[in-house]
Parts: C-alpha cells; structure tokens; sequence
C-alpha cells in the first residue's frame, strides 16, 4: 500500500474524513427536499468509494507527474483530466445507484440523483479529487525529504567508519612495528616484561578492533585503552613516561565518539615526552560541569625545543583529527584547542555531557 492507505492508521484518518463528507453531502441533499434516510443512504457509500477511487488514482497521477521534475502546466493537466474522468465515473455511478436503490426499494426509497444533483457532484468531484492530490503531494514530499535524510545519516556514518578506519591505519602499522620490536629486544633481555607487553598489546588491538563508529563508549571505556596505550609505551620509555589521571566519577559515565583521546595521548608521548632526556608526565583530566564534559590532556615537552617543531606547533593529523570528530558528532557545541604553556604543552576538549540513559541531542550544523 502507498501514500494515504500506507498505514492503517492513516486509511481510517481518510476514510473517517471521507464519512463526515458523505454525511456532510447527505445533510445538503436533505435540505433541499429528499429525505434524511434516502439521502445518507445514497451519499454515504458513494462518498466512501470516491475515497478510494481518488485515493488510489491520485497517488499513482503524483508519482507519474512529480513535483519539480514536470512543468506546473503539465502537472495541470493531468491530475484535470484524470480529476475530470473520476468525477464522471463518480457521477455515473450514483446514476446507477440512485437506479439500483429504487428499484430495490421502490416504496421506501425516494429518487435522489437528479440532474442538478448529478452536476454538483461533478464539481464537488474536481474538488475534492484536488485535495486528494494535494494531500498525495506532500505525502510523496514528506517520504522523500525522510528518505533523504536517511541517507544522510548513512553517509555521515560510512564516513565516520571510514575515518575511524584512518584512524587505525594511521595508529596500527607504526605503533605494531615498534612494539614488535620492543618485545623481539626484550626477549632475551627482559622475559617477563616481553610478556606483559604482549599481553597489553593484545589487549589494545582486542579493544580497539571492536569499536564502531556508530556506537559510542564511555570516558571509562575509553581510558582503558589508553592505559593499555601507555603500559606498551611504557615497556619501551621506561622511567621516563609517568601518567595520570584525575576523572570525576560523573565524567567516567559520559559518551564520546570511539579512539578520541588515543591519538592526544600518543601525540603527547611522541612529540612530548619522546622528545626529552628527563622523565615526563601526561596527564589526562575530566570533569562534567553540567550538560559540558570537559577533558584536559597536558604533558610535558622540552623547554629547549623552538617554535617549529611538532611538539611547540601541536597541528598533526591527531589534533586536526579530534577537531573534525567533534565537530561532525556534535557540531558548535563541542570545541577543541591546545597551547604551550609553562613547559607543558595542553589539549581542552568541551562537549556535550550525554550519558547512556540521557536522551542524546541533535547536533547544531552550521
């Protein structure tokens, strides 16, 4: 079924509105002589047919004749015509009706279907199949503005999976290579801390290969795979990688999109830490001041360092990433920005504070 008889709901909508015309026309017919019972009884049922008649055929004429797509003159004339020709099928059909009844009931019935009659159903016909079509019309619109917006949504999903996917690649090779070649080194030096570094290596890929973009974890979720980041990473700095975490317990609860914060903290390591001969620290904050998480990534970076380098610049592809995640998720509510400042270098991340039994809100687009 399609357009107005698409579900039941709406069919019995249309045909209860069609009723109250029938007896809206019965009404008419018996002011101007006829009586009441002659009346419903012949306005009623045909009302309820041209209901379908024009509902079905109108449909159809819509779809052959699409807005935008058909010049107005065009689309004039075919809904006219094929208006015109249910109008005089209907026409016809209460001739035969009013004949059927009073020859069935030729006592009690009185003729009703007279030539004035007949000739302001025809134009109450146009009408009324005018409407139908009107009504067809904006259904057909209607469909096609949700459809659009489904396929909408599916592009901006494949192109979250598919930017998540980047993110792996970019993440997964480098980081798969250097670990391997930590745990071959530690082998024969240190077997214990080979196996525990293949224990968290298996653990991250265990953990990262499950993630979809279109399902959102929790800060909690999302800080155990960056504590399985930093204990591989940890394995090849030694001493001289030290992190922290300060997370409110309302923060731990709330949804953001997959792999956020791995790439601030591995940029944090590699172009902060990774930088230095002391020892360094990255630390990650969060707290939930309302409906606004806020996140806090800092770590420390090589006071000798000059502006030009990756570590005083902070614009890699991490950064540029995070921002364009957030900005697609969650649209101007969610903002990111990061600055150097006292021999440290800071990632702000501020977005919506959503939780799992919190109703999810419609990012704002530019």
């Amino acid at each position: 079924m399609h357009g107005i008889f698409a579900s039941w709901r709406a069919t019995a909508l249309y045909l209860l509105a069609w009723l109250m015309l029938g007896l809206l026309l019965a009404a008419m017919l018996a002011v101007s002589g006829a009586g009441w019972g002659a009346s419903v009884l012949f306005a009623v049922p045909l009302a309820l047919w041209f209901a379908y008649a024009a509902g079905f055929s109108a449909y159809y004429v819509c779809r052959a004749y699409p807005l935008g797509r058909r010049r107005p003159l065009a689309i004039a004339a075919g809904v006219g015509m094929t208006a015109a020709c249910v109008s005089g099928l209907w026409c016809g059909m209460g001739a035969v009706w009013n004949s059927l009844l009073s020859a069935l009931a030729p006592d009690g019935y009185v003729p009703v279907a007279s030539g004035p009659v007949l000739a302001s159903m025809f134009g109450l016909g146009l009408i009324l199949y005018g409407l139908a079509a009107a009504v067809n019309y904006l259904l057909i619109e209607t469909e096609r503005v949700r459809q659009l917006e489904t396929q909408r949504l599916e592009m901006k999903l494949m192109a979250q999976d598919a930017e998540l996917r980047m993110l792996r690649a970019q993440v997964d090779p480098h980081f798969l290579f250097n670990s391997l070649n930590s745990i071959s080194a530690l082998t024969s030096l240190d077997p214990a801390a080979a196996r525990a570094m293949t224990v968290q290596l298996a653990e991250f890929f265990r953990h990262t290969l499950g993630l979809r973009a279109d399902r959102k974890v929790t800060l909690g979720q999302e800080l155990q795979i960056v504590r399985h980041f930093v204990a591989i990473e940890q394995v090849r700095y030694g001493d001289r990688l030290r992190f922290d975490t300060a997370i409110d317990p309302a923060a731990g609860e709330c949804l953001l999109a997959p792999m956020l914060l791995q790439p601030l903290v591995e940029n944090a390591i590699k172009h902060g830490i990774g930088q230095m001969i002391e020892t360094g620290l990255v630390r990650i904050e969060a707290t939930r001041a309302g409906s606004i998480l806020r996140i806090r990534v800092e770590n420390d970076v090589d006071p000798d360092s000059v502006d030009g380098t990756a570590s005083a610049r902070g614009t890699g592809l991490g950064l540029v990433n995070v921002r364009q995640r957030l900005a697609a998720d969650h649209g101007h509510e969610a903002s990111a920005h990061w600055m150097r400042r006292d021999g440290r270098f800071i990632v702000e991340l501020a977005l919506p504070a959503v939780t799992a039994d919190e109703p999810h809100p419609e990012p704002e687009r530019i």
